[in-house]
């Protein structure tokens, strides 16, 4: 253990980075200014000798360092710098990547911008006057940057206001901050490896400052941003745009809208020729192909956190009871919109399908999946400060 608690705790998340190691303990240990209590928590999903690389270099690091070693890599780089905030002593944290491309020497500057602004999170960005993006390979990791900083800030106006770099890996955050994250139902639940979003949208920080900083070349091993990752990083926005019941309910619509087509066009099928099935026994059929479209993307998607404790099969099942359940109150309903108001078997369905559509989203979103949302949130990545037992153990 640490002689006495630190002052900043430095989280490094690595995935097969040991080429970078030796030089990243280098400079981190020269970056610390004299008499700040530092230390370095690795948190670890390499398959190479990547452990091996920092067991090595620790042992001649004036700083202390801890290697957490995680054996399930849950939520992949966002995860596994959760796991690295547990195991922090220090009520300032900062986040880097391993790779070089943050500059070390940018952690006392950080430190001290917040403690003069009284800033919860201050942020190294890439954006800031003053700041470089040199260091992303190509137009295309440069434009993939931009629109998804663009988006991301379309999506969380609020949460992100004052940061011009929503997407940087590189950060300062007080313990506080995280802390209260944990107090949340859901409390953090990363995916992928923009952590800082989920951070800045589930922690809420009290106020955010910036530091300029030129990102900087790789300095061994391959990147780790790739198209898989992309697809992580978007439903993860989904996860977090959806953690509000209202916005919830807002895509729950929209992807029971999309699930019209699929549903009317089988049901046209199956009654536009003069031999087709009655409307009541085709509206049956017919949604069964809305229900499968709905359920999968709202399982996929807006309830993806809440999903694990159930087999999918078991999920379909309920939501599929739920939906079919409307049809009691759809089909007379629908019935009488063609007797009494003569409407046709489309325009009566789909209008039917409006009426009932807020009580299905609220049996579906306050019982299928609430049982789930509270399970999940007790299994969520803990950011309580976990005791560590000895460095590199």
């Amino acid at each position: 253990m640490t002689a006495s608690p630190a002052d900043v705790s430095i989280v490094v998340p690595t995935f097969n980075e040991a080429g970078n190691i030796r030089e990243l303990l280098a400079r981190i240990a020269a970056a610390v200014p004299a008499g700040t209590r530092a230390e370095v928590v690795f948190a670890d999903d390499s398959t190479d000798h990547t452990c091996e690389m920092i067991e090595a270099a620790a042992a001649s690091c004036p700083v202390p360092v801890v290697l957490h070693h995680r054996p399930v890599p849950e939520g992949g780089l966002g995860g596994a710098v959760v796991e690295g905030m547990a195991r922090a002593a220090a009520p300032w944290i900062v986040v880097i990547d391993a790779d070089l491309q943050h500059p070390p020497e940018l952690i006392p500057e950080l430190i001290a911008r917040g403690e003069t602004s009284g800033a919860e999170l201050v942020v190294a960005s890439r954006y800031a006057a003053g700041g470089d993006r040199g260091g992303l390979d190509g137009g295309y990791r440069k434009l993939v940057s931009s629109a998804s900083t663009l988006v991301t800030k379309g999506l969380f106006p609020r949460a992100l206001s004052g940061l011009t770099d929503p997407m940087s890996g590189f950060f300062a955050i007080r313990r506080t901050a995280v802390d209260r994250a944990a107090a949340e139902d859901e409390g953090l639940q990363p995916l992928g490896y923009k952590i800082l979003l989920e951070l800045a949208v589930r922690c809420r920080p009290r106020s955010v400052a910036e530091v300029p900083y030129a990102f900087g070349e790789r300095h061994a091993g391959e990147s780790k941003s790739t198209a898989r990752e992309g697809l992580r990083f978007l439903r993860h926005l989904i996860t977090l745009r959806t953690a509000d019941a209202r916005a919830r309910a807002v895509v729950f619509g929209l992807i029971g809208l999309s699930g019209f087509v699929p549903n009317l066009a089988l049901l046209w099928l199956l009654t536009s020729t003069a031999d087709g099935l009655h409307h009541a026994p085709a509206e049956i059929i017919a949604n069964q192909a809305g229900l499968l479209w709905n359920f999968a993307l709202i399982d996929s998607f807006v309830y993806r956190n809440q999903r694990r404790h159930h087999r999918r099969s078991v999920r379909l099942l309920t939501f599929a009871a739920v939906g079919n359940v409307d049809l009691v109150a759809r089909i007379p309903l629908a019935a009488l919109l063609i007797a009494a108001a003569g409407m046709s078997v489309l325009p009566a369905t789909a209008l039917s399908m409006a009426v009932v559509f807020t009580a299905r989203f609220l049996v579906v979103d306050r019982w299928v999946y609430r049982r789930l949302r509270g399970r999940a949130a007790a299994a969520a990545v803990p950011v309580a400060r976990e005791p560590v037992p000895d460095p590199l153990g």
